[in-house]
Order: C-alpha cells, then structure tokens, then sequence
C-alpha cells in the first residue's frame, strides 16, 4: 500500500476586503435612483390630474406593471419560466374580494388579506418549481393555474361560478377618499402600491440575496457548487413573486368592484410575458415600461379595429423579435444601459 499522505481539503479563501467594498459599492449604485426616475414616477401621477378622461387606463397600466414586475422577479432574475403566474393574481383578486364583501370593505385590510392569501399559495406551489427542467416548470405552473379555475367554476356557492363574484363594494380609501366613477381614487391607489412594491423589489433584487438569485439564473450548478442553497432560494423568490401577483389581482377587484373566472384565465399569464418581452427581463423598469406600451397599444388599436385589434398588436410583437428591441426600442435601451433597473 502507497504511505502517500491524503491531502488536507484546502479551505475556501475570504474574498479580500477590497473586493467585497467593491461588490458593496456595485449594490448601492444599483439601488441609488436616477435623475430621470423621479420624473417618470411624477409624471404618473400627474396624470389622472392632467388627463382625468385617461384615470382608468393608468389604473389598469399600474396593476398590469404590478404584476409583470411579480413575474420578472421569478423570470428575469431567477430564470424560472412560468406559464401559470395568473395562478397567484386571480387568487389574490377572489380572497379581497371575498374580504370586502363578506367581512369588511376596508381596502387596505383587503389589500394585505390579497397578498397574505396569495404568499401562502406560493409557498405552497413553490414546491413545485424546485425540480424539472423548463418544460416541466411551465407545464406545472400552468396547471396549478388551471386546477384554481376550476375550483373557482365549481364552487359557485363561493365565488360565483361562471357569473362572477359581483356587488364588491368598496370603502373610502384611508376612509377619505371615495372610489369614484372616474377612476382617479384608483389610479392613485394602484400608483401608490406600484411605487411602494417597486422599492422594496429594488433593494430585494440588489440585495445579496438578489446577487445569489443571479448566480443561480445564470448557471444553477455552479450556484449548487459554492454553496448557494438553491432549492430554498427559488422557493423564497417564488413565494416573494406570488404575494406581488396577488396584490396586483387585490387591485383589480378592488378597484372595479369584481372578480370572475377570467383572473384565473391563461391569457393573464401569457399577457404579461408579452410585457415583459416589450420591455425586456432581468431590469424592474421593464415589465413598467411593457405595461405602458401594451396597454396604451391595446386600447388604441381595439378603438381603431374592434375587431382585429389583435392582429396589430401581434404585428407588432413579430417585428420586435424580428427587428430587436435595441433597435426598436433604442431610447429605452439606452436607459437600461444606463444602469437603471
């Protein structure tokens, strides 16, 4: 037998202090917000004042950012593909629903029900996305988004069935501020959450924990091979995903009084990865800016052709593959290259 010695394992090396003032640095400035920040988040809520006739659409603009950021949190910077994100939103809009109509109308109370319903299905369905390939993942969200729509079909005593869950009636918002007809209470509710949702998404992404997820979206077993604990990481960032899902389908019933099987639909899903095609992934600003493209395209183009709106926005999505959205969409390239996020 050879007396060669086994070699000792060598232990890990520190990072050196500078490197880790560097990294420290690196996340501060990602966090620091630009000048031209305050200007995009003014001039949202501007605009139910500037333009009172449009305060319907900035709501409907405010929830749909709301949950295409929920998406990016589990898309763009952890690399889970999910088809069945509408899963979390429907769910958050029937649990306020059914809070304001059965226990209290209060809309912040609601509000947190939507979400604490919604983070406790995620932490539940996160299960699901640890193992698999993408192909598994997107078959599994897409069907625990499918079981939920047919409960919601069948427990017609509950949420309605095919009819809806209809007579939501609203309090004043902090018991002031009625939600009115023209929309402007609940534009100011939707851009309040989405700017409050979108801070604190900002700090979770370039947080260390945020840097961990990355690694993992860029090569998962490198990640599992320093040490990262990948499997609980994605359920974190899942659960994290689906309570922002929820809060953006609390919004939406909240604010037009209603909740039907169609929160539950798949074109929810598919709708907002379009978004986050148009605005791009891996950056919050982009499922913001998808929202604002698509929604103002599609309620032009359906005033245009009723009928065909659809072709033109699909038109338009072709090309922007075909094209690049570097090309197409350079402005906002240039600010996303700019460090924005």
């Amino acid at each position: 037998m050879s007396n060669a010695a086994v070699p000792e394992p060598v232990a890990a090396i520190p990072p050196a202090p500078a490197d880790v003032s560097r990294a420290q640095r690196s996340l501060l400035s990602a966090v620091r917000w630009r000048p031209w920040e305050p200007v995009l988040w003014l001039a949202a809520f501007a605009a139910p004042v500037l333009l009172p006739q449009y305060a319907a659409i900035v709501n409907e603009i405010a929830i749909v950012a709301l949950f295409a950021v929920s998406l990016d949190l589990v898309l763009g910077f952890s690399g889970i593909v999910s088809l069945g994100h509408a899963a979390f939103f429907g769910f958050g809009a029937y649990a306020a629903a059914l809070f304001a109509k059965h226990v209290m109308p209060d809309p912040l109370a609601g509000l947190a029900v939507a979400v604490a319903a919604a983070t406790a299905l995620g932490a539940v369905a996160s299960f699901t996305i640890q193992r698999g390939s993408d192909l598994t993942r997107l078959m599994v969200t897409l069907g625990v988004a499918l079981i939920l729509l047919e409960l919601a079909n069948k427990l017609d005593w509950l949420t309605g069935g095919a009819d809806g869950l209809q007579g939501v009636l609203m309090g004043p918002l902090l018991g002031t501020f009625e939600f009115d007809l023209t929309g402007r209470t609940a534009a100011y509710y939707s851009l309040a959450v989405l700017l409050l949702v979108f801070v604190c998404a900002r700090r979770f992404v370039h947080s260390p924990f945020g840097a961990t997820l990355q690694a993992i979206r860029d090569n998962r077993l490198r990640a599992m091979a320093i040490g990262i604990p990948v499997g609980s990481r994605l359920a974190v960032v899942y659960t994290v995903a689906a309570g922002l899902a929820g809060a953006a389908g609390g919004l939406l019933a909240q604010t037009t009084g209603f909740a039907s099987l169609d929160v539950f639909e798949f074109h929810r899903s598919a709708d907002v990865m379009l978004i986050l095609v148009i605005g791009g992934t891996g950056w919050l600003y982009g499922g913001v800016y998808g929202a604002i493209v698509f929604k103002l395209m599609q309620d032009f183009l359906s005033a245009i052709t009723p009928q065909y709106w659809t072709f033109w926005l699909g038109l338009f999505l072709v090309v922007l593959v075909l094209v690049g959205r570097d090309r197409l969409l350079r402005p906002w390239t240039w600010v996303r290259r700019g460090g924005a996020s």
